[in-house]
């Protein structure tokens, strides 16, 4: 965490719980009236965001491959990388399952919703489980998914049915973002932006909560330059690495089925 950011949460904090609520409510109208703010009112200089759209309204693929939300699902996929072998499953494509998996993964399957993609070896629906093969996976990486997903509750119930026994579950969702997909106007909608409550609340009715954990990334300076489609490569890497829970940009879930 900055110094600048430790310390100003540290004596928040510490106001919060040593002084009663009607002395903080008197020091903020007092701050307010002689605009004693770190950044007093009027002066801050919001330079190049100050603008009614996105510096990139296509979630930076425009100015670099790995845009800030992918930077953080890629540390996530990477700190959990022990967890992808055997036979592993991935949405779209294999990418992450050779990058992360490598020779640990015996078996990779790649999972389309419709026919028609030539990587494809499953086509399933995880709200239709017949088409998912049950007992069957070491390891999912479901990335970005859940949030296009209306019936999310038998989604994750297929989820946790297609691992095997010991097998794990890594994915990842929106926290904060802009839209992405609009029902009749793509061909899929996108419903649901997770906290990591609400994510925690829907695992816990089919997975165990000792074989959750829950990790979030981001933090309000992140979350800007995420909603203005600024690329990873923008952002310095300890402003990358400060994850403040109060701002969750990703949301991601490691669920182990139990043995």
């Amino acid at each position: 965490m900055p110094i600048r950011a430790a310390i100003g949460q540290t004596v928040r904090d510490a106001a919060t719980a040593i002084l009663p609520l009607k002395v903080r409510l008197q020091l903020r109208s007092l701050q307010r009236k002689l605009k004693l703010q770190s950044v007093p009112v009027g002066t801050v200089d919001f330079g190049s965001l100050r603008r009614l759209d996105p510096i990139s309204p296509i979630f930076g693929k425009d100015r670099d491959l790995v845009s800030i939300e992918r930077h953080y699902i890629e540390s996530f996929l990477q700190d959990c990388a022990a967890d992808v072998k055997g036979r592993a499953l991935e949405l779209g494509d294999a990418t992450y399952i050779n990058r992360f998996g490598g020779s640990n993964v015996t078996q990779a399957d790649v999972l389309h919703y419709v026919p028609g993609n030539p990587d494809a070896t499953i086509v399933g629906d995880f709200t239709r489980p017949e088409t998912i093969p049950t007992n069957a996976f070491d390891c999912m990486i479901v990335t970005q998914t859940l949030q296009m997903i209306y019936d999310i509750r038998p989604a994750i119930r297929t989820l946790h049915d297609a691992l095997k026994p010991g097998g794990v579950l890594l994915a990842t969702s929106h926290g904060i973002s802009p839209i992405a997909r609009r029902e009749g106007v793509d061909d899929w909608g996108e419903y649901w932006h997770f906290t990591s409550q609400s994510m925690r609340r829907l695992f816990e009715e089919v997975f165990p909560g000792e074989n959750l954990d829950i990790r979030t990334y981001g933090n309000i300076f992140t979350v800007i330059g995420s909603l203005h489609g600024l690329a990873a490569s923008e952002v310095e890497p300890e402003e990358l690495a400060y994850c403040d829970p109060k701002y969750e940009l990703i949301v991601a879930v490691r669920a182990q089925r139990p043995l």
